[in-house]
């Protein structure tokens, strides 16, 4: 890759810039290029996106969806310390990348970007599933962007494309799977990374469907979702309690036995409690 763009190898570019990761700031740099290339190629086509990209840190990522053409890329990075390495990406590509020192949770991506956008990020473990919940629960659907490829913890990824009844299977996987086609494209190991995490790590691609699988109000769909696997061990009726004052009727009309536990309800079942409970 460093002979594509004719920038150098990161732990070059690390090295001159000082940028040892940060656990506060949930750093964990991928310095592989051909891995890096590798994850910007799971996005699918970037020819015509633009592109967002949460905590780039040196670049690797940001370098590798530029070299794999995309129309332009908006990276996002809390740490001031990476943005003179940032701005060397910029130089070699006039007019292609912008780079935001900010908060990414209190981006509004649609003020710097033209759709069609994908997310494209090797997220900050400390604030990776906040800013995905938020990404699959915006106020109208279709979303902002087309398709998120995003970088997790190899747990939280597999939360991610749960199937009903198995340990994994919760919130993430229901929110997720109502509205979008998940996969994981890319398993990597913590030796890919610098410093190595204590977990493996994972690629989750997610597709926007141009509507949900299901009608459901969302904020009553989170509601129930959220009190649901608040307490999974708990048979429904007793977790669920809360929001109706009988809820063994409002399953029973959404096709649940009130003994079922949240695991082993699809989402087309949630989904149906969620029209139950609507006002």
């Amino acid at each position: 890759m460093s002979t594509i763009d004719g920038l150098p190898p990161l732990r070059e570019v690390i090295a001159t810039h000082g940028l040892s990761a940060k656990k506060s700031l949930g750093q964990n740099f991928l310095l592989d290029l051909n891995l890096t290339a590798k994850i910007a190629r799971a996005a699918g086509d970037l020819a015509g996106a633009d592109v967002l990209e949460i905590g780039p840190g040196p670049g690797g990522l940001t370098r590798g969806l530029l070299a794999e053409g995309a129309r332009r890329v908006l990276a996002v990075e809390k740490d001031a310390r990476c943005l003179p390495a940032l701005d060397e990406i910029s130089a070699t590509y006039p007019g292609r990348l912008e780079v935001i020192n900010a908060d990414a949770l209190a981006l509004d991506p649609l003020a710097h970007l033209t759709p069609p956008i994908k997310v494209v990020a090797n997220l900050p473990y400390n604030v990776g599933t906040e800013l995905l919940v938020r990404w699959l629960t915006p106020p109208a659907w279709p979303p902002f962007w087309d398709s998120l490829t995003l970088m997790f913890q190899r747990e939280v990824a597999e939360r991610i494309v749960a199937a009903p009844g198995s340990k994994a299977y919760g919130r993430l996987a229901v929110l997720a799977q109502w509205r979008c086609e998940a996969r994981i494209a890319m398993r990597l190991p913590p030796e890919a990374f610098t410093p190595p995490p204590k977990v493996a790590s994972a690629v989750v691609h997610l597709t926007a469907l141009p509507a949900p699988r299901y009608p459901a109000d969302p904020a009553v769909l989170e509601r129930v979702v959220a009190a649901a696997f608040g307490q999974r061990r708990k048979m429904l009726r007793a977790s669920l309690k809360g929001l109706a004052r009988d809820i063994e009727s409002v399953l029973q009309e959404a096709g649940i036995a009130p003994t079922d536990r949240a695991e082993q309800v699809p989402v087309e079942g949630f989904c149906a409690l969620a029209r139950a409970l609507a006002p």
